[in-house]
């Protein structure tokens, strides 16, 4: 264990059992998969080993006993952003697990059911990467990045401003280098597949048959032929982790979080790229893209006997909300391997949504999915809305979406 991680982490505390009995041999396996936005979690945070926040996260985590979870918004930490430790990069999901996870949260926790230990996976991310062209039209290609102020405090107007022109210009929207990342923890009993693995962070946007790309008020398209040429569908990434239960079984895991269908003009970059972000898991899964390349060099899609779980913040309400043209009914609807008829809700009123609600956000939208495909059993599923230790409001604006499944034998 590198010499900056937090001394207190030098104790490794054994994992027994976990939510579910997950036992070697031909037997169907059960497991519990969760998806969770934390809300712009910081390499600063988890090197720091003992934040307020990213303990009250971690406490909903550990109440909730996910065997698989996808963290939404956990900055990757590479070259060039801030606080990284020098020759160290991509290590913010184990951090998360380690410092965080591996600790007990609060004393009925520590004389409760041993912790499940993780393992993790992380990948680049193109938040906060410079374009190197001007992709908001704005008249300048900003390349350069004030410094971020501390997690919670606001930078001057004038420096706020230039991360916003910063980020505005990016492959993804980020205000620094690997803002808002993602990482998939997986129960140590299960293995992650990290060699059979495949991202298409750099996939380019305009390689989508029938790309729905943003066009400006004068009839031409928003991006110049050589910005088209290179612009990323993924505004973070997307990503297939194939993951191994005892006995064999494998589930693809599905992993993105497309950009908010907001924050644009007429043109509707952000509306369409959400659209087409979700679109590529349709066609990813039904195997029709031909355009489907991963960042290997390797094409097609999922093979046609996996079983798989999409899953993420896709910032998209199938009934409510901004997306275009519905890509939650309209594209992974057509997808007849997908179960998309059991919706998670809220279980326990201890916070918003109340009982019954299948909103997974502060801001009142259902945007956040574990979808299965129909060979996996759905047992049973929520909204995880209880309220950490004695507190009176929720770590994030996103709240947990879980599902049990049952895994049929290999």
């Amino acid at each position: 264990m590198p010499d900056s991680y937090p001394s207190v982490m030098r104790t490794t505390l054994a994992c027994v059992a976990g939510l579910v009995a997950l036992t070697a041999g031909s037997a169907a396996q059960t497991i519990r998969v969760a998806t969770f936005n934390l809300e712009d979690v910081r390499t600063r945070e988890l090197l720091d080993g003992n934040s307020p926040r990213l303990r009250r996260l971690a406490e909903v985590i550990q109440r909730l006993r996910p065997n698989v979870i996808l963290l939404n918004e956990i900055t990757y930490d590479m070259p060039g952003g801030p606080d990284v430790p020098e020759g160290q990069q991509g290590r913010n999901a184990r951090r998360f697990a380690d410092f965080y996870l591996g600790l007990p949260q609060t004393d009925d926790l520590a004389s409760g059911p041993d912790l499940i230990r993780y393992e993790a996976f992380m990948a680049p991310t193109n938040t906060g990467v410079p374009s190197g062209f001007d992709l908001d039209n704005s008249g300048e290609a900003v390349r350069t990045f004030p410094f971020p102020a501390e997690p919670g405090a606001e930078l001057p107007e004038a420096e706020r401003a230039r991360a916003q022109a910063f980020a505005n210009d990016c492959w993804g929207f980020g205000t620094f280098p690997g803002q808002y990342g993602m990482g998939l923890l997986v129960d140590s009993r299960l293995r992650i597949r990290a060699e059979q693995a495949r991202t298409f962070r750099k996939l380019p946007w305009s390689y989508m048959d029938g790309a729905a790309m943003p066009v400006a008020a004068d009839g031409k398209l928003w991006y110049s032929e050589e910005e088209a040429k290179y612009f990323r569908l993924s505004s973070k990434s997307h990503w297939d982790v194939p993951v191994e239960l005892p006995g064999g079984a494998v589930v693809h895991f599905l992993c993105s979080h497309p950009t908010p269908p907001a924050f644009d003009g007429p043109e509707q970059r952000n509306k369409r790229r959400n659209h087409d972000e979700i679109r590529f898991w349709a066609d990813y899964v039904n195997d029709t893209g031909g355009y489907i390349v991963d960042d290997s060099g390797v094409g097609g899609g999922l093979p046609r006997s996996a079983s798989f779980v999409v899953l993420g913040d896709l910032n998209a309400d199938p009934e409510r909300g901004d997306s275009y043209r519905n890509p939650i009914l309209n594209q992974l609807g057509s997808v007849k391997r997908l179960n998309l008829s059991f919706v998670p809700r809220a279980e326990v009123p201890a916070g918003e949504p109340g009982p019954g609600s299948a909103v997974t956000s502060a801001f009142g939208l259902r945007v956040d999915y574990v979808l299965p495909s129909k060979d996996l059993i759905v047992e049973r599923g929520g909204v995880w809305t209880s309220l950490p230790s004695g507190t009176q409001r929720f770590p994030s604006d996103h709240f947990p979406v879980w599902v049990e499944l049952t895994v049929p034998p290999p």
